[in-house]
């Protein structure tokens, strides 16, 4: 079933990844404070949104206002030191008889920098990691193709659902006005290990039946096979993960919504690579091989 139509998921991935490659290229993702450093202040009770922007222009050259709520906002400026910040609430608290202060972050560019690179190191070790364990995991699966190459395999899958979650962030903090912190790479790391764990689910059942119809039928045949006995176990923990992650995101309020996002488009990318794309990856290597070789008709 999958191996049949493999050519349509095929040109659907390279779809998406190529709308998320343009989403990127044309908006961006603008980092917080987590990356770039800064300050954030979130505040509660301001009646008054001009004030709140002539305080905060007398303390900060540059910022950003963005509202939370009713009467919530989140002013996300440069850097500033315990006296300036005092100040700059003693003068909200004036003009403001309800307002609470209900979060200030401040992160210097030094520490920034280094969560950036901390968090490029992690996302590279865990794809490290990745294939040294399915190389050593299936390393008695090692014909038609060498157990390090399914490793490669899932590392393709990952990478294009890591490009599309890119591409729907890109999008959803454009039209939200969010930025992106360590919880959004948090989430990629979660969905890195879920769409891994399906992916493994699939080709264990294929080192199976290796063993048991490998004589029965082709290949090609072995890995639909698989699949198709896979699916179903794959769709029914997503949806129930996916229902789960839905809820959280309706109610769960503003500050957990980019998190969310990232998680529900990642386990539903994640689920659909790894039994669209990652077993017809799988049957095209081995037919690319064979054919390099012996020069064999076309699956």
């Amino acid at each position: 079933m999958i191996v049949k139509y493999k050519h349509y998921f095929y040109t659907f991935s390279l779809g998406l990844i190529a709308l998320s490659v343009f989403v990127l290229a044309y908006w961006g993702l603008p980092l917080g404070i987590d990356f770039e450093g800064g300050a954030v202040l979130e505040v509660e009770g301001i009646s008054d949104s001009e004030s709140l922007t002539s305080a905060v222009d007398e303390v900060a050259d540059s910022f950003k206002i963005q509202s939370v709520g009713d009467n919530a906002f989140s002013i996300r400026m440069e850097e500033i030191d315990a006296q300036t910040k005092k100040s700059l609430v003693e003068k909200l608290q004036q003009d403001n008889p309800d307002f609470v202060q209900v979060r200030f972050e401040s992160i210097g560019p030094t520490i920034g920098s280094e969560t950036t690179n901390d968090s490029l190191y992690a996302i590279v070790a865990v794809a490290i990691a990745i294939v040294a364990y399915i190389a050593f995991a299936f390393r008695r699966l090692s014909y038609p193709l060498a157990s390090w190459k399914y490793g490669i395999i899932t590392l393709i899958a990952l990478f294009h659902d890591i490009i599309i979650t890119f591409g729907v962030i890109a999008a959803f903090v454009h039209f939200t006005g969010q930025d992106i912190g360590v919880p959004f790479v948090a989430a990629l790391l979660t969905v890195l290990g879920y769409s891994v764990n399906d992916t493994i689910v699939v080709f264990d059942r294929v080192r199976e039946n290796m063993r048991k119809v490998m004589g029965q039928t082709d290949f090609a045949g072995v890995v639909d096979k698989s699949t198709r006995e896979t699916i179903v176990r794959s769709l029914n923990s997503s949806l129930t993960t996916l229902l789960v992650l839905v809820a959280i995101l309706v109610f769960g309020g503003a500050s957990l919504s980019l998190f969310m996002v990232a998680l529900i488009t990642g386990v539903a990318i994640g689920t659909y690579s790894s039994l669209a794309i990652a077993s017809p990856l799988v049957i095209d290597w081995v037919f690319l091989r064979q054919k390099a070789k012996k020069g064999l008709t076309k699956i």
